[in-house]
């Protein structure tokens, strides 16, 4: 084997993208792992400028010439790439001239990472967020106890009737502020397993906000009917989805969205990573609303207990169903702009596969 086709085959084995670009930026070589990233194979793009196959910002393609010009090599982080089928993606890349040759371009995707990153500090902050709340709901549920019990003793000693009124009154909310309590506790374990079919779950979330709604809000559903059952809780799983379409129903309606519209989209996805487990199939439900979107200042602190973008909200509900979706080793996950709110809700249909990265 030669000096050159030996070269070749390390590169041809690699797993990050390796592309070599002559003189005018064109592609004259590249490993079936770039392939896969850019989504083409070598023959449809040899020869094509960069400008055609990838779009980048005009500053990172100018770089990369004077780059090719100097003689300097550099690596950029983090940068986003769009292929030429219109994928958007994050990548790290390393742009290392060669002499009389071109550039050696290589490649590495980032998406994967920052995506695992996202979620277990999602996760992290989220059962730090619920051991607080824990402790602290007890701390307030055992003197609860004895106020009501002293109110209720009390209530029985009086003579006077009118007084009755006022120990009422540190009852109800004594029982008022455990019930709050309660709801901040949250489901501690799991009602009995069943089989669960997600559309069934939607369908019956759909007719309970459809009645709310009195017909104010277009409910679009686009389902995949291949997704299988799979082992849940049924009703908490109807909580936690109707806890999220609710809060959308509120948020257009307090915006006084004009045609304000729900979308309910099912998929099957395979090989996905929720945290640091990888799971073999996952149901994936989005939840998308046109409503006026999350405020900037409660995006990293939405599914914290107590904090709601509605003047109404408790702040509850969204935490609770992030319990839920835990509690069934999936995640809840969200985008937002104004018009566009979308909560993607991920299920595993099947035992984790590994816990590899």
């Amino acid at each position: 084997m030669s000096y050159t086709q030996s070269h070749k085959q390390i590169l041809d084995n690699l797993t990050s993208a390796v592309l070599v670009l002559d003189e005018q930026l064109c592609i004259q070589y590249m490993n079936p792992a770039a392939e896969m990233l850019l989504e083409a194979t070598a023959r449809r793009l040899k020869h094509r400028p960069i400008e055609e196959w990838l779009s980048s910002s005009e500053d990172e393609l100018s770089v990369l010439r004077q780059s090719l010009a100097s003689g300097h090599p550099y690596s950029k982080r983090e940068a986003r790439l769009i292929t030429q089928v219109g994928r958007e993606m994050t990548v790290d890349y390393s742009v290392n001239p060669v002499p009389e040759a071109g550039v050696l371009l290589e490649i590495q995707a980032r998406d994967r990472l920052i995506r695992i990153e996202r979620e277990e500090e999602l996760l992290t902050r989220h059962a730090s967020a619920r051991v607080l709340v824990r402790g602290l709901a007890h701390e307030i549920k055992n003197p609860l106890g004895g106020i009501r019990g002293a109110a209720q003793l009390l209530d029985r000693e009086l003579d006077r009737e009118e007084l009755h009124e006022y120990t009422q009154v540190i009852i109800d909310e004594a029982d008022r502020l455990r019930h709050l309590v309660d709801r901040l506790l949250g489901p501690h374990t799991l009602p009995p397993i069943e089989a669960v079919n997600i559309h069934a779950v939607l369908e019956h979330v759909c007719s309970l906000v459809s009645a709310e709604a009195g017909g104010q809000i277009t409910i679009v559903r686009d389902y995949d009917p291949s997704i299988p059952e799979f082992s849940g809780a049924r009703g908490q799983l109807i909580q936690a989805v109707l806890n999220i379409v609710r809060n959308a129903m509120q948020a257009m309606e307090e915006a006084q969205t004009p045609d304000p519209c729900l979308t309910l989209k099912t998929r099957a996805l395979r090989q996905i990573t929720l945290g640091a487990e990888r799971h073999r199939l996952v149901c994936a439900l989005e939840i998308t609303d046109n409503g006026p979107g999350i405020p900037d200042e409660l995006l990293d602190t939405l599914f914290y207990p107590m904090v709601s973008s509605r003047a109404q909200g408790s702040g509850l509900g969204l935490s609770i169903a992030q319990s839920i979706m835990n509690q069934h080793k999936g995640l809840i996950e969200f985008t937002s702009v104004p018009g566009c709110t979308r909560f993607n809700l991920f299920i595993p249909l099947e035992p984790s596969h590994d816990t590899s990265r």
